[in-house]
């Protein structure tokens, strides 16, 4: 078995990158089988040519970063040709038409996905920590006021809006929202949202949450119904927003980062 790995980091959020590596296949001339695939975050295909000669699996994981999400393929293959006369046919011919099929398969995939996410409605979130970690580290979390999901608790944020990027359009809500200038951190985590959430079709689009530290002052719960400063370890505890609720782990764990 012969194989190679590919990484591309695609500026769109992991609905996005998913849905159009779906759309696009693969880059080679005969069909693959679907082995399994997990939305948003993985597939495996399988398959060969209809003689039989040779088999390949082409493999995918999606995982969402803060520069958007980073795409890792596999690619392995038999030549269906015994001992050195499959290595030789492999190094002359077959690697090589595998890397030209990939690389010009990446570029154009990476390049749509990007287009793609622009039509896309994104949600940011700020997980703002205050405190030490011996200290027991604090995190701001805010309750809705009203709506459908009025009396629920959320991190504090909001729609990007066209053209924003993600990080500032995480400094504007801030802003607006609790009056504070805050310094984003670091990437936290990215949850699949329903169209209740953030308009268009379900699953389209995605909150993306950030550790964020505050620059200074004091929030003030400008559309909120009330501010509060959990400890990290009591966070569960409350009733979360069905969408924020899967984060809670990775926030916990930034006590160990700070």
């Amino acid at each position: 078995m012969y194989r190679l790995r590919f990484t591309t980091v695609v500026a769109a959020p992991l609905t996005v990158a998913f849905d159009v590596a779906r759309a696009l296949g693969r880059p080679w001339p005969f069909p693959l089988e679907e082995v399994e695939s997990v939305r948003p975050v993985s597939d495996r295909y399988a398959g060969g040519p209809d003689s039989g000669r040779r088999r390949v699996t082409h493999a995918r994981t999606f995982t969402a970063t803060g520069a958007g999400t980073v795409v890792e393929e596999e690619v392995s293959w038999e030549t269906g040709l015994p001992g050195a006369l499959g290595g030789l046919v492999d190094r002359a011919v077959l690697r090589r038409r595998v890397l030209r099929a990939m690389r010009r398969h990446l570029d154009g995939y990476a390049a749509l996905a990007a287009v793609r996410a622009l039509d896309v409605v994104q949600v940011v979130g700020a997980a703002i920590v205050r405190g030490d970690g011996a200290g027991g580290s604090e995190v701001l979390v805010a309750q809705r006021g009203s709506g459908a999901l009025a009396g629920l608790w959320e991190f504090p944020g909001g729609k990007v809006e066209p053209g924003e990027g993600h990080e500032a359009a995480l400094v504007r809500e801030c802003a607006e929202e609790l009056g504070v200038a805050v310094v984003p951190q670091a990437f936290v985590g990215e949850v699949p949202l329903d169209g209740a959430v953030a308009g268009g079709a379900p699953g389209a689009s995605t909150l993306r949450v950030w550790w964020a530290r505050l620059a200074g002052g004091e929030p003030v719960a400008h559309e909120h119904r009330e501010l509060r400063w959990v400890r990290a370890a009591d966070l569960e505890a409350l009733d979360w927003i069905a969408a924020d609720r899967p984060l809670l782990p990775a926030v916990r764990a930034l006590r160990a980062r700070r």
